[in-house]
């Protein structure tokens, strides 16, 4: 009986189909993962109130760095998965997968280990408002405990990602949802546990979908193209190295973003537990938005990398053309959702009416923010999809320490703008990344480099 490969060849075919095709499900399965964090402050938010969904916010964010720190080289292992399939590297792609499977759970259980003994200097240097504190530790203790579960799902993601399998995320990430949602209205509604409840919700959810996930492709190992002998997770030194020099300034990138995420979190806290929560919430429907349209440069980054890796660059180009026709379509249909529909969004999260007030604010800076990202979905593929992982780390840095930082700073307090100066300056500052890597791009300059499957 033959057997089907999950993975998928991106050298040849129509590129527009495909990239559409293959950025549905993607787009599809982030929608998702972000409703999966959302559930949690819609139910908080209709049983708690706004305390607790500051603390959700403010406390998610903190979860939210370590996570994306795991992710960074889990998306480092997906470009080499990728590169691999491209050069049609079968063995060395099992390799690298086992290296990626025995190394991201063991990041992720040294980063629980210290989010849990430094919570409480983390949560008093965010400022957290004295009303949301007890329920942001009890949140941050919760997820920070199942911190493996998450990372190892986004870990399995990333390589299927890189094998140019879209399907299977999103049959994962689905199960999850459900899950949680579930569990959410069990432990923070029925039963009354506040908070706590929704963190509970949150990790189980992850637990089951990522035993979930192993379980399946140890059922389809052939066509997944990893073993699962004992002796494929012990780690090749020689792809550890080559993980690491990707993954961390790929690591490093979300590190910057999260950390200055939580420098204009420490702004806005001074405002008070309005501002906070309306800020937390702003982000998670910015952040549904966002994670939608970055389905896009998901599909993006692994025919990118398959076509430089099959010496096809002609073609690597036209995905990014298309990534960016793509992308201005959606960008155009969110903002006008965004300018139509916006305070109604916010009123989903909340039946506060300060709240509510305070949305318009918010919504008239975060605007600024779209354009840059329509750029992102289709240069920042590029520069991931072939593995220019430093270049990804200085314009994260631009992007996150420089702009984010400096920007809120100066608008919020410098300009004395308050709340709108803070949320200007979040909103502009992906433009750090936004227009050096279209220059980049548009250069030629990345002709120069190495082809990374050449060193496999």
């Amino acid at each position: 009986m033959k057997t089907t490969s999950l993975s998928k060849d991106f050298t040849t075919g129509s590129i527009p189909k495909r990239l559409l095709w293959f950025a549905l499900p993607f787009m599809a399965s982030n929608a998702l993962q972000v409703l999966y964090n959302t559930v949690d402050m819609i139910i908080v938010g209709a049983y708690v109130g706004t305390e607790g969904l500051s603390a959700v916010s403010q406390a998610g964010q903190i979860v939210n760095f370590a996570t994306m720190v795991c992710l960074g080289f889990s998306n480092g292992g997906q470009v080499l998965v990728s590169q691999a399939l491209g050069a049609k590297k079968r063995k060395e792609q099992n390799d690298v997968i086992g290296t990626l499977f025995t190394f991201v759970p063991a990041l992720s259980l040294v980063l629980t280990a210290i989010l849990l003994l430094f919570r409480a200097p983390i949560l008093t240097v965010m400022k957290i408002p004295p009303e949301s504190y007890d329920m942001s530790m009890q949140y941050l203790t919760v997820c920070a405990a199942g911190l493996v579960f998450t990372a190892g799902y986004n870990m399995v993601s990333a390589v299927l990602r890189g094998m140019g399998d879209a399907k299977r995320p999103f049959l994962f990430i689905g199960i999850a949802s459900v899950v949680n949602l579930v569990l959410d209205l069990l432990f923070t509604g029925l039963l009354g546990w506040g908070v706590i409840g929704a963190a509970y919700a949150t990790i189980i959810g992850q637990a089951v979908s990522f035993f979930f996930s192993l379980f399946y492709l140890y059922k389809k190992r052939e066509a997944f193209g990893f073993d699962f002998k004992k002796e494929s997770f012990i780690p090749n030194r020689h792809y550890v190295g080559m993980i690491t020099s990707l993954g961390t300034p790929m690591a490093v990138q979300s590190g910057f973003i999260n950390i200055s995420m939580l420098f204009v979190n420490s702004l806005i806290n001074e405002v008070g537990v309005v501002a906070s929560a309306t800020f937390g919430v702003g982000v998670r429907i910015d952040d549904i938005i966002n994670k939608i349209s970055q389905g896009i440069q998901y599909a993006a980054m692994p025919m990118i990398s398959q076509n430089i890796a099959a010496g096809k660059e002609d073609r690597a180009k036209q995905t990014v053309y298309w990534a960016w026709g793509f992308s201005v379509v959606l960008t155009l249909f969110f903002m006008g959702l965004y300018i139509a529909f916006g305070k109604e969004l916010f009123m989903l999260f909340s039946d506060d009416p300060a709240v509510h007030e305070m949305s318009g604010t918010f919504i008239a800076a975060i605007l600024w923010m779209f354009p840059a990202f329509a750029v992102m979905r289709g240069s920042g593929a590029f520069i991931q999809g072939i593995g220019h992982a430093k270049l990804t780390m200085v314009l994260a840095m631009l992007d996150g320490v420089v702009l984010r930082i400096g920007l809120s700073w100066m608008f919020g307090i410098a300009m004395g703008f308050g709340f709108y100066g803070f949320v200007l300056g979040y909103g502009l500052a992906p433009y750090g990344y936004a227009i050096p890597s279209l220059i980049y791009f548009l250069s030629g300059l990345w002709k120069k480099r190495q082809v990374l499957a050449e060193k496999l």
